[in-house]
């Protein structure tokens, strides 16, 4: 049976570049998001659900759980970016943006951990970004979720260095993806999906001995 990766928020962008590239090295791959509509092919396992809800996630982790299958791959890439500042930003903008980007990823961690514990095998990867280490004017609640997801990606490696459960945060510049749709800057002035996937599949591929804790990727030209 192929080894097993669940990405949520991977049809599109980052997301779906780590399901090509898992699938392609023989993956069967649980692919989430809000919809999943002509998704298809070999080894592809698409799941629709809103991960901005704990009731959301809760189905998603019964489906992953009646697939009576091991997660060899978790990777958390649900996420949403509303602009603004702090001072500003439309009221409720920091829940939205809290439970999307960090209450996804801690319930869903929460829902799959165990079973990569009592098996001492598993690696979760945390999709952060460089707005979790650089604040900016425009990142509001964006930037308070993304530094928080770092945060909870260090807590889980030290919480799972004694059970061989790999943790790796992938903080990624900007990429070129349907988020940048519309902009007159080149496409050669940003990174490509595929080299996030890359850098994940490179970190995934090491001995059992060894674990790329973070893996910060920039455009060659610096941040944008």
């Amino acid at each position: 049976m192929n080894p097993l990766i669940v990405v949520t928020g991977g049809t599109k962008g980052i997301g779906r570049a780590i399901v090509d590239r898992f699938v392609a090295e023989g993956f069967d791959a649980v692919v989430c998001a809000r919809s999943v509509d002509g998704l298809q092919g070999p080894g592809l396992l698409p799941f629709a659900a809103d991960l901005s809800s704990r009731a959301g996630v809760t189905t998603l982790l019964d489906y992953i759980h009646s697939l009576n299958r091991p997660v060899d791959v978790l990777v958390n890439n649900t996420g949403v970016f509303l602009p603004g500042q702090i001072q500003d930003e439309a009221d409720g903008t920091f829940e939205q943006l809290m439970t999307t980007n960090v209450g996804s990823a801690y319930h869903l961690t929460r829902g799959l951990v165990g079973d990569m514990v009592a098996r001492k095998k598993g690696h979760i990867f945390m999709i952060c970004s460089t707005a979790s280490i650089t604040a900016y004017t425009n990142g509001g609640s964006y930037c308070i979720s993304k530094f928080a997801l770092l945060g909870m990606s260090r807590v889980l490696r030290e919480e799972l260095k004694p059970h061989g459960v790999k943790v790796t945060a992938l903080l990624p510049g900007a990429t070129f993806t349907a988020s940048w749709e519309g902009t007159d800057l080149p496409e050669e002035r940003f990174m490509k999906a595929s080299d996030v996937a890359d850098s994940a599949w490179a970190a995934y591929t090491l001995s059992k001995s060894a674990v790329v804790e973070e893996i910060l990727i920039r455009p060659q030209l610096g941040d944008l």
